[in-house]
């Protein structure tokens, strides 16, 4: 596996944080027998030699050594290995670095068929993506579409067939006869609705004229024939910390978002499709809508009263990460989440502990809920936001959410005023601690403020203009 590695001069090559001198080590790490230096090892690659999805001299010289580790089957976790092979090849990282992986493609070939599934799953996208075959590569495919028997491999297939339609269109005809078989009975319901996701990005003439409908059923049926596993413990390394903010059915947040992509512009379609998501009796399917939906709502314009209402359901819900997910939406909503604010000012009552997010660094901010409440103009909130501006600490910017309740606001005045009143001006942070307050009361015009507003000109903080 690493025949000529202390041949390479790595001491006179470079990585993201200097010489890459210790790049031996993390290579031989990924090949290690326990798991926790295996994690380590594949954290530093991606935290200094591949950082950022940069690719450096030491990147490349590492590719050999990444297809050597790949190939051999007593090393554990070659998945990983795969697909950091991928993203070093990827079109982003630049002409050498994806002829390097180019080079050695044949090597992927095998992999297609390896007996772990997680190898699988990251070499069928790869020979799509570096071997110069299209007819050799769509067999390869079609072969393995035949033996597979996996069905989180499954799906990676049919997205390999995607890409496979979108990189070669004039060789696309037998991918797409793929795709529209596996689009139907008796395919699993993740892997129809793989195809379909497929179909809709690169053939989008195949599809049925029910897609939503048939989206939104094949989900169902997938859902209820998901086993639920123990939970995920990631090691607390960069790649268990993106591994832990990753969804918790990562395949179906996938599978929609494809959907969701290839629908584009079509907006009822995709409103119906989150209708359907966040309607779903299973809270994994209601949170991935839920993040989906963000998304949409930034991007286009339209009645959104539906999907709105139903992400405001979540916010009654026990399980801690469907409601915080509704609750960072719908913050970004203002004047869109009017729908869902019955459901928001019945949290921000239910849970005081809410109010306030207290960070490790820091001032405390306004929570979620509230901060939800306050933006979308609902003058419930105006009696939480006086409590808070009782207390002994102002949540930052607390202000400037105090804007968008226009005159709804004028009972907070005179605690604003009296707390830019009690801004030390000699402070470093008192041009943080006026501007919110400021422009709270500059909103609601209030001429009271005049004196505190002359003393704190007078003093004039840097940073306040």
């Amino acid at each position: 596996m690493f025949t000529g590695i202390d041949e390479v001069d790595w001491p006179s090559l470079r990585h993201a944080y200097g010489s890459a001198e210790d790049v031996p080590g993390l290579l031989r790490g990924l090949a290690s027998a326990d798991v926790a230096e295996r994690e380590v090892a594949l954290d530093g690659m991606y935290g200094s030699v591949h950082h950022q999805g940069n690719v450096y001299d030491s990147t490349l010289a590492c590719v050999p050594f990444l297809f050597a580790l790949a190939s051999r089957a007593e090393v554990r976790d070659r998945g990983a290995i795969v697909e950091l092979l991928v993203s070093i090849g990827a079109e982003s990282a630049g002409p050498p670095a994806r002829a390097a992986v180019r080079a050695g493609a044949e090597a992927f070939v095998p992999l297609a068929d390896d007996p772990c599934p997680g190898v699988r799953r990251a070499a069928a996208g790869a020979l799509v993506r570096f071997l110069d075959e299209p007819a050799r590569v769509l067999e390869l495919l079609r072969r393995r579409t035949i033996v597979e028997r996996d069905e989180q491999v499954l799906p990676t297939l049919a997205a390999a067939l995607g890409l496979f339609v979108r990189r070669h269109p004039d060789e696309a005809a037998g991918a797409v006869n793929l795709l529209a078989a596996q689009s139907e009975p008796p395919h699993s319901p993740a892997m129809r609705l793989a195809a379909l996701g497929q179909l809709a990005l690169g053939a989008p003439e195949r599809l049925p004229a029910d897609l939503v409908p048939t989206a939104v059923r094949l989900l169902r049926e997938r859902s209820e024939r998901r086993a639920t596993g123990p939970d995920r413990v990631d090691p607390d390394t960069l790649v268990g910390r993106i591994r832990r903010l990753r969804p918790s059915d990562e395949e179906g947040s996938y599978l929609l978002r494809t959907l969701h992509r290839a629908l584009d512009d079509r907006v009822a379609d995709r409103i119906a499709l989150l209708v359907g998501q966040l309607g779903s009796p299973d809270p994994m399917d209601r949170c991935n809508g839920v993040w989906m939906s963000a998304r949409l709502f930034r991007e286009w314009r339209a009645d959104f009263t539906a999907p709105v209402s139903l992400i405001g359901a979540q916010l009654g819900s026990e399980e801690d990460h469907l409601r915080d997910a509704a609750v960072s939406v719908i913050a970004e909503l203002f004047w869109l989440a009017a729908p869902a604010t019955d459901e928001l000012h019945a949290l921000v009552i239910a849970r005081p502990d809410l109010w306030v997010h207290t960070w490790e660094r820091g001032r405390p901010s306004l929570g979620g809920p509230l901060k939800g409440l306050a933006r979308s103009g609902d003058q419930r909130a105006v009696p939480v936001l006086a409590q808070l501006l009782a207390g002994p600490v102002v949540p930052a910017g607390l202000g400037f959410e105090v804007v968008h309740l226009g005159p709804a606001a004028a009972p907070l005045a005179p605690a604003l005023r009296h707390r830019l009143g009690q801004v030390p001006l000699d402070a470093p942070e008192a041009a943080e601690l006026a501007a919110p307050l400021l422009a709270a009361l500059t909103a609601l015009k209030d001429p009271a403020a005049v004196p505190e507003v002359l003393r704190l000109l007078r003093g004039a903080p840097d940073g306040l203009g």
